[in-house]
């Protein structure tokens, strides 16, 4: 009979969609957590104000207000347009942000620099812009997959990028790489730019290209090992990279690349044989330019002689390698205390060398409070990825996030002389502009990805009662 089931009978599954909202759940944590962040950042200032001259500067907090109502202003655009946007990205950011303000002011305060001239002041403006990016970025991209259309653009203006600081009228030559656009009275780093281009291309690619590069090829050793002709994209992602250390004389970038690709290369196709190739790809690269370019050579060599007098002594040799060192161990475990310590010894303090700062005067506790922040965010990035239901959406959040934890590592273990020291900076904490920005936008990327992963519907399997 084609009549309804009686009772007793099998149960009948059925698939039901719905969707899970707790928006204002996930947005009041966040308000909670930015007023923490808020608090911690301005504590930190005027930590750094009494320490330093024992009065608070009054201009320098008033000027801080505005990334403030800033970031208030970006709570509330969530609130409307990622209501179920990820409520941690944007306090981290927050506070790791004001953090460096507060240190780089401190700088200031030693050097005597005031007005436009001081680091802190341009770095709050900064920070304002790319808050004001991240929200104009969180209102532009409704919805993420809007990018994967554009990915071979988003490969051009990467290329691009890149190569604009080895163009002569433009490009400015500095001591160690060969980094920075200068138009006008303008300058900055289109390197930290093309990182989140590449992602966006990186993921697009490997979303269509993902079959051919994981599916095929022959076992070796338990290994499944690629196909010669499936070589091709990480040889030419790897060709970029030596082509940024021979051009631009810089090694950091060049590994940030890299290891960005064969990251999102592994993720996307599961194959550990990709990790090993790429590693040895980039150390025979790295190991031939130590032997042939002078540069390179120069900063291995700081690396693993640094307390040599004749390395110490010469020019660009290890003295910034050490004295940051010194700063680190005179912080010791709970450090000198905000303001107290001699941060401005140490070369570039306020931008390659701020986690030396802060760790002298935050000692190892504080170094390993910011750590965690970090961790934190890139594993909120590594959780938006796994959760996502689209490959695309699912590589870009981990790439965008890995990019974060990489840089940290390579910036860090410069510092502390884990690997060679290169001139990438600690994002949202060191001085510049184009760092500031360019990691707020991932932060806005974040938060759209986190609002889609979490917008989707979800497939419940009810098995019915008996």
């Amino acid at each position: 009979m084609g009549g309804p089931a009686t009772q007793g009978s099998a149960p009948i599954t059925t698939t039901i969609r719905i969707r899970l909202r707790t928006p204002a759940r996930l947005r009041n944590l966040e308000l909670l957590l930015l007023l923490v962040a808020l608090a911690t950042s301005a504590a930190a200032l005027a930590l750094v104000d009494l320490g330093a001259v024992g009065e608070i500067d009054a201009a320098m907090f008033a000027l801080c207000g505005i990334p403030v109502v800033l970031v208030l202003v970006l709570h509330l655009v969530e609130r409307v347009v990622a209501p179920e946007g990820d409520p941690f990205v944007v306090p981290i950011a927050t506070v790791l942000t004001g953090l460096g303000v507060a240190m780089i002011h401190r700088l200031d305060i030693a050097e005597g620099h005031d007005g436009w001239a001081a680091y802190g002041v341009r770095q709050v403006v900064w920070a304002a812009i790319a808050i004001a990016i991240a929200i104009a970025g969180l209102l532009l991209v409704r919805n993420h997959r809007v990018l994967q259309r554009y990915r071979y653009i988003a490969m051009f203006l990467g290329v691009v990028l890149l190569l604009l600081p080895v163009i002569p009228v433009i490009g400015e030559t500095g001591a160690n790489a060969d980094v920075w656009v200068r138009i006008g009275v303008f300058s900055f780093q289109p390197g930290e730019f093309a990182k989140i281009l590449l992602a966006i291309f990186f993921a697009g690619y490997l979303v269509t290209a993902r079959d051919s590069l994981s599916m095929v090829g022959r076992t070796f050793l338990g290994l499944r090992l690629p196909r010669a002709r499936d070589l091709g994209p990480i040889l030419v992602v790897w060709v970029l990279s030596m082509g940024v250390i021979v051009i631009q004389r810089d090694l950091g970038t060049a590994l940030l690349y890299f290891g960005l690709f064969l990251v999102m290369l592994y993720v996307a196709t599961g194959r550990a044989s990709w990790i090993l190739i790429g590693l040895a790809l980039f150390a025979g690269g790295a190991w031939v330019a130590a032997r042939l370019l002078p540069y390179v050579a120069a900063r291995f060599e700081n690396w693993l002689d640094a307390f040599n007098p004749e390395v110490y002594d010469r020019d660009g040799g290890s003295y910034q390698l050490v004295q940051g060192i010194f700063g680190l161990a005179d912080g010791g475990l709970i450090g000198t205390g905000l303001g107290r310590g001699r941060p401005d010894l140490v070369p570039l303090a306020e931008s390659d060398y701020i986690i030396a700062s802060l760790g002298e005067e935050l000692g190892l506790i504080g170094v390993f409070a910011i750590l965690c922040l970090y961790l934190i965010f890139v594993a909120r990035g590594f959780r938006i990825g796994v959760a996502g239901q689209d490959d695309f959406g699912r590589l870009l959040a981990v790439g965008l996030s890995f990019v974060v934890g990489l840089q940290v590592f390579i910036v860090i273990g410069g510092v502390t002389r884990i690997i060679p020291l290169t001139g990438l900076t600690t994002p949202f904490l060191a001085a510049g502009g184009s760092s500031l920005v360019a990691n707020w936008l991932i932060v806005a990327l974040l938060l759209r990805l986190s609002d889609s992963v979490r917008q989707q519907p979800h497939a419940v399997v009810d098995g019915g009662g008996a």
